[in-house]
């Protein structure tokens, strides 16, 4: 599928503002700024951008723990999303959230947690509730390939396999399961065939290929939409950094590390068929890169710039309290 010229430079600017996004979030959590744990997406743009742009914005959307740049996209204003990250009380949720845990229910962005395979189960509850409601929203699970190991997750598809419920598995198989390779934890050659045994439609793509991806996700949402039931994708990319940042990523051949690097980084590929096939200019695309980097800034800036949460706010949001109005 070839996408218009348009909606290329579209998904290109979003690519690079990721990508200028978690450059950000790592250089800071290396200095010691951003606390706990971090995990990043850099080379896995493509997956994350192309998933959401094939969505409806009223689709509701479970990312992972690698899943900021998908985080950005759904709708929240991208600086709450980073000072969010850098526990501040202008973050979306109050820097209650930090990294792994940045939910905006108004963009149905549904959060995750720290318990792999879990959103294999919550995402259950969001597609029945659309078959219920007799709505035509469908639900995006992204997973790891590590996630897979999980019983929920087997349990889970089980389910939305015989009540046909309208959820895209967004496998994103990046090749390691923190050091582990994909290979020596699964027998199967292909993990898409993983679903097949539950009789969903499974496909493996390309997943730096930005139009291979949102051409996926839309015929699978398609279906989804006609009660047709669930689809998993399988999106073959890789993360440049190691499993969280700061990990030096030594299990891991330079040569292979290398090859994605420098031969199938989506923003490259991307950015060659702009200017090959559809004739843009370098210098267009030069600005929106500035542009980015301009924008990212000053998600920055705010971010530096916000205060922490008062102690005084220590328990707040802990217990329900309906004077509290929740973001």
């Amino acid at each position: 599928m070839a996408l218009s010229k348009e909606r290329l430079l579209k998904v290109y600017r979003d690519m690079v503002m990721i990508r200028r996004f978690e450059e950000v979030i790592e250089e800071y959590a290396a200095n010691g700024t951003i606390p706990g744990f971090v995990h990043l997406s850099i080379g896995q743009e493509a997956c994350q951008a192309g998933v959401v742009d094939a969505l409806k914005k009223t689709d509701y959307k479970f990312p992972d723990h690698r899943g900021h740049g998908a985080i950005a996209l759904c709708g929240t204003d991208p600086k709450l999303v980073m000072a969010e990250i850098f526990a501040k009380e202008t973050g979306i949720n109050h820097g209650r959230g930090g990294s792994m845990h940045v939910n905006d229910l108004e963009c149905r962005n549904m959060g995750f947690n720290g318990i792999q395979g879990s959103t294999m189960v919550t995402c259950l509850g969001t597609a029945f509730a659309s078959v219920y409601n007799g709505t035509d929203d469908v639900t995006a699970v992204f997973l790891g390939d590590g996630t897979l190991g999980e019983g929920t997750c087997h349990e889970s598809m089980n389910m939305a396999a015989t009540w046909k419920l309208p959820i895209i598995y967004c496998l994103v198989n990046n090749g390691y399961a923190i050091s582990t390779r994909y290979e020596e934890a699964h027998p199967q050659k292909e993990l898409k065939t993983w679903g097949e045994g539950y009789e969903v439609p499974s496909f493996r793509l390309d997943g730096n290929d930005i139009e291979a991806v949102i051409e996926a996700v839309e015929k699978a949402a398609d279906r989804a939409r006609k009660g047709e039931g669930p689809t998993v994708l399988e999106f073959m990319t890789y993360r440049w950094q190691g499993h969280f940042a700061g990990d030096p990523a030594a299990y891991r051949p330079e040569d292979e590390v290398s090859y994605w690097v420098n031969d199938r980084d989506p923003l490259k590929l991307t950015k060659a068929i702009l200017l090959e096939r559809e004739q843009v200019e370098l210098a267009v695309l030069q600005a929106v890169e500035e542009e980015e980097e301009k924008h990212v800034q000053e998600m920055l800036k705010f971010s530096l710039e916000s205060e922490y949460p008062g102690i005084e706010t220590a328990t707040t949001y802990t217990y329900a309290d309906r004077e509290v109005e929740l973001r």
